[in-house]
């Protein structure tokens, strides 16, 4: 193992994003915040797009912030950030547009049009992908269905983390696990799934090259390096670019007979595989094939095999519908309520499609509850207690499928990311699941950003080496399985619900 060394991860998450610096001394790694600041959609002319020129702002702005606190140059940079989304550049390599927010309205109905072109299950076979309105392909489906010329125009499509990785090194390609989330992937080749793009008119000329994690993208270019005030460049690194990938990397002890749960915004619950998986049974519980990284320097990536959950995204909408209300609540407080609530009142699927765009989403998962003969939450508490419930019902049920399909009894959940911090649906899923939950690290997005840096400098040998650090550099904790109390029968009426 190597000698102390810098790494800035950059985070960028679909609530907010973060420059951190991460530091390790040769047996540790510590972890700390430069600069933080806020993301989110931004409503133009009825469309939802992202401010990412505001946030390679803020981005400039925590790599100064380094530099005039060290006076050097780190020893590398990464860029992580959620899935799907991408921007399209011209061949000055300017931005075509504002790239536009996932859950924007324009992919409803897109889906069933490209399975009416090209079946879903042959999707599926060729790419391994769940079936979501928001991936990659349906939103460039759309754009061909509305004749967008930006199509045509385009030189080059970046997903969002090759975009700042292009304006941090000049460099234009595509890093395997965030591409593997576009659905445009060959999942057994890791290339570009060209023949089904031009089965449904998407230009496949603007497909960048493909590169694997682990590996040093690109040198700082010498325009950013003066921005920013750095005395020399940094080698900019690809990690795993999607930020699951790198959650996943930095789960502690996960092995064969564990399941992770990256928990925030989206909950991703799955298993580490070598292959992917693409059989009828996968097929019938839409589990995705995400690319992973790559557990040796010279081995090939790992597959991420899981099922995306709704996630804490639900509470956080409910919570800026409250404060639109003039009423302002901390997760603390929600929390409270939700844990002197009666349990299982009312219970919603958090997948349901009436739950994917922004607005009020109390009023939405009421509406929910009375279109499905469930009790409509009254209180906050009550509402809060639905929405964690289900989540831990939920997880039950892709924990049963994953047993299922992989044929392994999966011991332990790890729960990873911001959403470890939340005790109660901690505990709920240990008891709906009856299997100890290990929760924690917090910063796992950025730690595995951080440990895949080292890797690829030479600082640590392997995956399996970085785990051990950071089991010894962060604390978990242990949540085990209560009394039944009532969760076998609540979840034969969750399975009848979704069902």
């Amino acid at each position: 193992m190597g000698a102390t060394a810098d790494f800035l991860a950059i985070d960028l998450g679909a609530s907010g994003g973060r420059v951190m610096l991460g530091r390790w001394d040769g047996a540790r790694f510590t972890l700390e915040e430069l600069h933080r600041f806020a993301n989110g959609p931004v409503p133009l002319l009825g469309r939802l797009h992202w401010d990412h020129l505001r946030l390679w702002d803020e981005i400039l702005t925590g790599l100064r912030r380094y530099g005039a606190r060290f006076g050097r140059a780190p020893d590398g940079i990464g860029v992580d950030t959620w899935g799907v989304d991408y921007a399209l550049l011209d061949r000055t390599g300017r931005l075509l547009g504002q790239p536009y927010h996932y859950r924007d309205h324009a992919t409803d109905g897109v889906p069933a049009q490209v399975f009416a072109r090209v079946p879903r299950e042959a999707i599926y076979r060729i790419t391994g992908i769940q079936f979501m309105q928001l991936n990659t392909l349906y939103q460039l489906y759309a754009r061909v269905l509305a004749g967008d010329p930006h199509l045509e125009w385009a030189e080059t499509l970046l997903m969002t983390p090759d975009l700042f990785h292009y304006w941090l090194t000049g460099r234009k390609v595509s890093e395997y696990t965030i591409a593997s989330t576009s659905q445009m992937l060959e999942v057994h080749t890791r290339t570009w799934a060209t023949d089904l793009l031009r089965r449904l008119d998407i230009p496949t000329h603007f497909l960048p090259p493909i590169i694997l994690p682990g590996t040093i993208w690109e040198t700082l270019s010498d325009q950013v390096r003066q921005d920013v005030g750095w005395p020399t460049a940094a080698p900019v690194i690809a990690t795993g670019s999607h930020d699951t990938a790198n959650a996943v990397a930095a789960v502690p002890e996960l092995d064969a007979h564990s399941v992770y749960i990256s928990s925030g915004t989206w909950s991703l619950m799955g298993i580490e595989l070598t292959e992917p998986v693409v059989t009828d049974a996968a097929l019938a519980f839409e589990g995705t094939n995400e690319g992973g990284v790559r557990l040796h320097a010279d081995g090939p990536p790992t597959i991420r095999f899981l099922k995306n959950v709704a996630g804490l995204w639900l509470l956080q909408e409910s919570r800026n519908q409250w404060q639109r209300e003039g009423r302002t609540y901390g997760w603390d407080e929600l929390l409270a309520e939700a844990a002197a609530a009666p349990p299982f009142r009312s219970l919603i699927d958090p997948d349901a499609a009436d739950f994917l765009h922004p607005g009020d989403m109390p009023a939405v998962i009421r509406a929910y509850c009375r279109r499905h003969g469930e009790p409509e939450p009254e209180t906050v508490g009550q509402l809060v207690r639905c929405v964690l419930e289900s989540l831990a019902l939920k997880y039950r049920r892709v924990l049963e499928a994953l047993e299922g399909i992989s044929g392994r009894r999966l011991e332990t959940i790890r729960i990873v990311g911001g959403g470890s911090q939340n005790r109660l649906l901690n505990q709920f899923t240990a008891d709906a699941c009856r299997r100890p939950v290990v929760a924690g690290p917090v910063e796992a997005t950025a730690l595995g950003n951080v440990m895949m840096q080292a890797i690829a400098t030479g600082h640590l040998n392997d995956v399996g080496a970085g785990r051990q650090a950071l089991a010894a550099s962060f604390p978990r904790q242990v949540f085990e399985p209560g009394p039944d109390a009532g969760w076998d029968e609540a979840y034969a009426r969750f399975r009848r619900l979704v069902d």
